[in-house]
């Protein structure tokens, strides 16, 4: 049996669902696509190849194994993306939640049942149907819950849009012992750099008590100032609206010390070696022309 635990997004991870690249089919027709970043590389004739990103995967696997974390994979479905396992399920404490997602992406769920079947089942919660969710916009940080939201009266429109107050409510009673911190993300349907896909698309915890942010993600300034006071401006790395574009808050975290990153993230990388991290560099660019990264594609199942 996975005996889960994750309270945090950094401290040792010891068992992961890491996604699949392969068998990802066709590149998608524009009115199938999830996020305008993926339509800006379909219209360009960029849309990364599978066996481009398969390498990608297969390098973040590499590097997980050689900190010895237990890597789970999805079984393959052919010819569907697999890669963002984040979004699907996330674990807080010892409970595994389904996320209410997109409902073209529902089989993403039944190709990790080898995993879930060695979960207990009473720790298997899926929130009510009017809450939706996606493991991008939750973020558990000891006693408090991040989640970033939309609660626009445009919200069924947007496709960008994939987690609403119905399902900050939800988290809040699951975990009453919690507090859950909820933050308004800018959504933007065909302007990538001006869109939050997820919470981690412009903030990320990192280490003990240091965070990657980008101030436009957030709709309301005071939400952001909030996080600035509670790392403490020394404490922040904030990425420019290019870097969030290449979504450098999206790295991943497999100790307080250790960190996977991109290998174009020279600034961020830096940064985080001066501040006493190591990093782990991986090619990922392939990967982030859907809007995803190293984050999006890793649910962590077990962290110490």
């Amino acid at each position: 049996m996975i005996q889960l635990n994750v309270n945090n997004e950094t401290t040792k991870l010891r068992a992961v669902v890491l996604g699949t690249a392969k068998s990802n089919g066709l590149v998608p027709n524009i009115e199938d696509c999830y996020d305008p970043k993926s339509v800006q590389h379909v219209l360009a004739g960029t849309y990364p190849k599978e066996e481009d990103m398969i390498k990608e995967m297969e390098a973040v696997a590499k590097v997980l194994e050689k900190y010895n974390v237990k890597v789970f994979r999805p079984k393959v479905i052919e010819n569907y993306n697999q890669i963002f396992s984040r979004d699907i399920a996330f674990v807080i404490d010892d409970k595994f939640i389904k996320a209410n997602i997109l409902p073209d992406r529902d089989q993403e769920i039944e190709a990790i049942s080898h995993v879930i079947s060695k979960i207990d089942p009473n720790k298997i919660l899926k929130l009510p149907e009017e809450c939706h969710v996606e493991g991008g916009d939750v973020m558990p940080w000891n006693d408090y819950i991040f989640v970033g939201t939309y609660s626009g009266e445009d919200y069924a429109t947007h496709i960008t849009a994939r987690t609403n107050i119905d399902a900050v409510i939800a988290l809040q009673e699951l975990f009453p012992e919690k507090t859950v911190k909820s933050f308004e993300l800018r959504k933007d349907k065909t302007n990538p750099r001006e869109n939050a896909l997820h919470l981690d698309c412009c903030f990320q915890p990192i280490g003990k008590d240091k965070a990657i942010l980008h101030k436009n993600g957030f709709l309301v300034e005071k939400e952001y100032e909030w996080l600035v006071n509670f790392f403490g401006k020394e404490n922040i790395f904030e990425i420019t609206k290019e870097e969030m574009y290449n979504m450098n808050s999206n790295v991943f975290s497999i100790s307080e010390q250790v960190i996977i990153s991109e290998q174009n993230f020279t600034r961020l990388n830096t940064w985080l070696r001066k501040n006493g991290f190591t990093v782990e560099e991986v090619p990922y660019a392939e990967i982030a022309k859907q809007e995803g990264l190293l984050r999006c594609s890793t649910m962590p199942l077990i962290r110490d």
